[in-house]
């Protein structure tokens, strides 16, 4: 079996350092940028950024000399909580959820004016002011019962405060409303208030029903009675004495009854012509 000649493994390992050094600076200084997906990128040449908003993609660039900076274009999420004052002075922990996104073409400006980081450097600030101001419009009892209204106001505001810096609001949403012990307190003895409100005025109309029904069964009644004295005529009052009279004699025997005392016979109460 033929040995290999050392001169040429020798040159052949240097090739192969050479291949591997060179891909290693391709990696190290790496002549191109690359923009993934829900992102969009900006250029800095020697710090200083370019006015171009870059693609997804991959970008060439100087080595050393450029760099490709990515700012967030996807929707993200911020939960925050907060406190705030209603109209009549009780205090409110609200937790809400906001779901936003930075629009593309407003990159270059969340880059460099927001040092990018819009989430800590607009967003949150936005959420506390739009909450305590949205809140302050509403009593407690309101900010209760009119949960979807109190969301509207706090949206439209967010919309107004961040679409000024490139930032689109996609939703919004109240998760929890927490007052104070007592105000709870409150509502839940009004709440069992009017509950029982409620019953006594169904209680109320059941009675005045049933009085309703009474009346008219009594009325009837009455109305039946007086119909009644109205039909008994003396005339009706002597066809039934002769009608009872003649029963009388119909069932009658023809035997006279016994004497009495005196021998004297009774008379019979036929009646008369």
């Amino acid at each position: 079996m033929s040995k290999l000649n050392p001169s040429l493994t020798f040159v052949g390992l240097r090739r192969l350092a050479f291949l591997l050094l060179v891909l290693v600076l391709l990696w190290i200084v790496a002549p191109y940028g690359i923009v993934p997906p829900g992102h969009r990128g900006i250029m800095t040449t020697m710090g200083r950024p370019g006015e171009a908003v870059l693609e997804e993609g991959i970008h060439w660039k100087w080595p050393m000399l450029q760099r490709v900076h990515l700012v967030d274009v996807s929707i993200q999420e911020n939960n925050g909580e907060g406190t705030a004052a209603s109209a009549d002075l009780q205090t409110v922990t609200m937790k809400v959820s906001l779901n936003y996104h930075v629009l593309p073409s407003k990159s270059l400006y969340v880059f460099r004016d927001l040092a990018n980081a819009p989430g800590e450097r607009i967003v949150l600030p936005a959420v506390h002011e739009a909450v305590k101001a949205s809140a302050a419009a509403y009593t407690a009892e309101q900010l209760v019962g009119q949960r979807n209204a109190l969301r509207n106001d706090i949206v439209e505001q967010l919309r107004a405060r961040l679409g000024r810096h490139g930032i689109q609001v996609d939703e919004m949403s109240i998760m929890d409303l927490d007052f104070s012990e007592g105000f709870n307190r409150a509502i839940e003895a009004k709440a069992t208030a009017e509950q029982e409100k409620l019953k006594a005025e169904r209680d109320l109309a059941r009675i005045q029903v049933e009085a309703q029904q009474k009346l008219a069964s009594a009325k009837a009644e009455a109305d039946a009675l007086a119909l009644q004295r109205q039909q008994v005529t003396p005339e009706l009052l002597r066809l039934r004495e002769t009608e009872n009279q003649a029963r009388a004699i119909d069932k009658w025997d023809g035997k006279l009854p016994g004497t009495i005392a005196g021998g004297t016979v009774p008379f019979l109460n036929l009646p008369r012509d």
